[in-house]
């Protein structure tokens, strides 16, 4: 039996439709194997369309729709990858609010494959270490973040990982770091970030 590390916490995992699969599913089943309540939050109601690469996957119940979740009330969030999926959620302006609240919060966040690409949008990838697919590695370095090439990096609470054959490693960490629960150092990264002149701004009309 798996130690239930995560027992009374709650996390959200925000996907929208072209989620890869694979990034979605081990982490949730991971996360509910150490005893976490797992709330999949979209912009829609009903299924969210996952795939396999480029072929359909399986179809993901939404438990809460974006703009009926308050962060305040999770302890933790989870970012799936595949391209399409952070593509679509990046520029929405709900989602860059609700990214940024859990960052604000210190609260511990776990990213992997593309999905960093919401955290540039979200305003919060500057300053910080992290990993990703090699494609959007650019991005990120040009939106102030040091990239490094490894498995899983762990940055205050802020857990990423590269693709989908990280993820045993992605999802050690993701739970460690969502055990510690809130990183004073994630707070204050972004408080001091916050409060340079432009520091995290984003479109939220």
């Amino acid at each position: 039996m798996a130690e239930r590390r995560l027992d009374g916490k709650t996390v959200a995992i925000l996907a929208t439709d072209g989620f890869e699969e694979v990034e979605l599913t081990q982490p949730r089943e991971a996360l509910e194997a150490a005893g976490a309540t797992v709330r999949v939050v979209s912009l829609k109601p009903g299924e969210i369309q996952g795939l396999k690469h480029f072929d359909r996957g399986r179809k993901v119940p939404v438990d809460l729709v974006l703009e009926e979740a308050m962060s305040e009330t999770f302890d933790a969030l989870m970012l799936p990858g595949g391209a399409m999926n952070p593509d679509r959620l990046r520029t929405e302006p709900k989602v860059q609010a609700f990214v940024r609240e859990f960052f604000r919060a210190g609260k511990p966040v776990a990213a992997i494959c593309h999905a960093p690409w919401i955290l540039i949008d979200a305003g919060v990838a500057e300053g910080r270490t992290l990993t990703s697919y090699r494609t959007i590695r650019r991005d990120l370095i040009n939106a102030g973040a040091e990239v490094v090439d490894r498995e899983v990096v762990v940055d205050e609470g802020l857990v990423t990982s590269r693709q989908p054959s990280d993820l045993p490693a992605f999802c050690a960490k993701m739970i460690e770091e969502f055990a510690k629960g809130r990183h004073e150092g994630q707070a204050h990264l972004f408080a001091e970030h916050e409060a340079r002149p432009g520091g995290s701004a984003v479109n939220l009309m």
